[in-house]
């Protein structure tokens, strides 16, 4: 199961098309960080290509696999055989935040059920493929007290942590503020605790 706290999201808006008994496929995916954006993109979508007979789209809002922020629709095509599978591969693709729309003009030709949902599912696959991907991260924000004892050794730690440190001030200890993987929050506190033999103190920050 992936992490919450990390995972792959689309880098970037991407379009591949099909061609699939004279029927095309277009399908398009973008990020999507909620409900709300999915739908903005959909109808964006729909603007784009007035003339196309279909519009059917699948989202999935949260970390790989999510269920409980999804949506799909067929747009008119027979129940089941367009945002279901296309949501199917979305669940199952390793990325996040993930809206996808194809966009079909008829040809002419009947695909029949089974040949729909294999057009649909191929078109979002197809997509993913060369879809760029980047890193969707969630942070945890902490400020930390030391010693001035202390201070070469915590600068030791921060790249093994991945920790970016915001401030620092001075004064009758040191203060720094910092930013890191909130995955990684329980392992760097007690690597802080070690190298400062348990003198730190600590203060959570939402920023």
């Amino acid at each position: 199961m992936t992490s919450s706290a990390r995972y792959a999201i689309p880098g970037a808006r991407h379009r591949a098309e099909l061609v699939i008994d004279r029927s095309r496929f277009a399908c398009t995916v973008a990020e999507a960080a909620s409900s709300e954006d999915a739908q903005l993109f959909v109808r964006e979508l729909n603007a784009e290509f007035p003339d196309a007979t279909h519009h059917c789209w699948a989202y999935v809002i949260g970390a790989p696999g999510s269920t409980d922020r999804v949506g799909l629709s067929d747009d008119g095509e027979p129940h089941g055989t367009a945002g279901r599978p296309m949501l199917t591969v979305l669940q199952h693709s390793g990325v996040g935040d993930i809206v996808a729309v194809v966009t079909r003009w008829y040809g002419g030709t009947k695909l029949g059920t089974g040949g729909l949902v294999k057009a649909y599912s191929g078109a979002v696959q197809h997509a993913l493929r060369e879809m760029p991907r980047s890193m969707r991260i969630a942070y945890a924000f902490l400020t930390v007290h030391v010693s001035y004892a202390s201070v070469s050794a915590l600068q030791l730690l921060w790249p093994m942590h991945e920790v970016d440190v915001l401030a620092d001030a001075y004064g009758t200890d040191v203060q720094f503020s910092l930013r890191y993987p909130r995955a990684g929050d329980a392992s760097l506190r007690q690597a802080i605790r070690d190298v400062t033999r348990g003198q730190a103190t600590f203060l959570d920050s939402d920023k």
